[in-house]
């Protein structure tokens, strides 16, 4: 079953990203474990963060300073407590108008019905290069 959108229509025609962004983020829990590794400063996401709301801070930042060029999963990897999503992505990064690719690890750590944890593995010098 889809969760159910707490947006209502009026809401989310005013501000459809915003709408998007909190409703996906509401999979995670409110404690959140969020870790990207990387250079913390390049791009806001970049770190190590705490709470639902960095998720969909992530979200919105992504949409509003990368162009997605490609984004391909090659294999989801699942047990009881942990999902890995496997890929590869391109992404031209707004400010520079530089191009990063690279392989990427999502690994989504589940506990009592919520995303509790959310780290992303990438190449974090290409990022770097690319967003500098």
């Amino acid at each position: 079953m889809a969760p159910k959108c707490n947006s209502s229509p009026s809401t989310f025609l005013k501000d459809p990203v915003r709408s998007w962004t909190n409703e996906v983020a509401r999979a995670f829990a409110e404690d959140l474990r969020f870790e990207i590794q990387g250079d913390v400063g390049a791009l806001p996401w970049i770190g190590q963060k705490t709470g639902r709301q960095a998720m969909a801070d992530f979200l919105r930042d992504l949409r509003a300073l990368t162009d997605p060029l490609s984004f391909e999963v090659y294999d989801i990897l699942a047990s009881d407590t942990r999902a890995v999503v496997l890929g590869s992505l391109r992404s031209r990064i707004t400010a520079t108008g530089k191009i990063t690719a690279s392989q990427f690890a999502l690994v989504f750590t589940v506990a009592d019905g919520a995303i509790v944890r959310f780290q992303m593995l990438e190449d974090s010098y290409d990022v770097s290069r690319a967003a500098r």
